[in-house]
């Protein structure tokens, strides 16, 4: 079982980066945060698929720090070999989360400067770090209660025999 050791990671900094260096969408940026972070390796592929997901390409719909959050849970949860359902359950728990702290899950309502070709770029800037500390934190809480899961059912008679 690998470690959910979270690495130090400047979420400002790389947001910055990310954003204006790179001009990277919001859904991509998490994504690659939380990579880091939680050092796990992600595939060309991955990213490609969320060129796409700020907001359904800047449609408004569900914001892609919400996107990129919940793309990672799939990854890192599969990655650890949790079951679907733990990680379903967690993308829906997370998701409650989000929109009871950030009181949406919809970009247009997040962003409520909507996609003017007179924003300034990378308006979310703030929004995103904010919201990549909440993720980090969310995706730790889980990592750490499924190890302790998990070492209490190594632990008891019954679970060193489940193996």
């Amino acid at each position: 079982m690998k470690s959910v050791m979270a690495r130090p990671v400047s979420i400002d900094e790389r947001v910055r980066q990310y954003y204006w260096q790179d001009d990277l969408n919001c859904a991509t940026t998490t994504l690659k945060i939380l990579s880091e972070i939680f050092s796990v390796t992600l595939s060309d592929q991955v990213l490609s698929a969320a060129i796409g997901m700020h907001g359904a390409g800047r449609y408004g719909a569900q914001c892609g720090l919400v996107e990129g959050t919940l793309m990672f849970l799939g990854i890192v949860g599969r990655e650890h070999r949790l079951r679907d359902e733990s990680i379903v359950d967690q993308c829906r728990e997370f998701a409650r989360q989000f929109e009871s702290t950030f009181h949406s899950l919809s970009c247009s309502r997040l962003r409520s400067e909507g996609f003017s070709k007179d924003n300034p770029p990378h308006i979310c800037e703030k929004l995103t770090c904010t919201a990549i500390e909440f993720s980090r934190d969310f995706v730790s809480r889980w990592m750490e209660g499924e190890m302790a899961s998990l070492d209490n059912l190594t632990a008891s008679p019954a679970g060193r025999n489940a193996y």
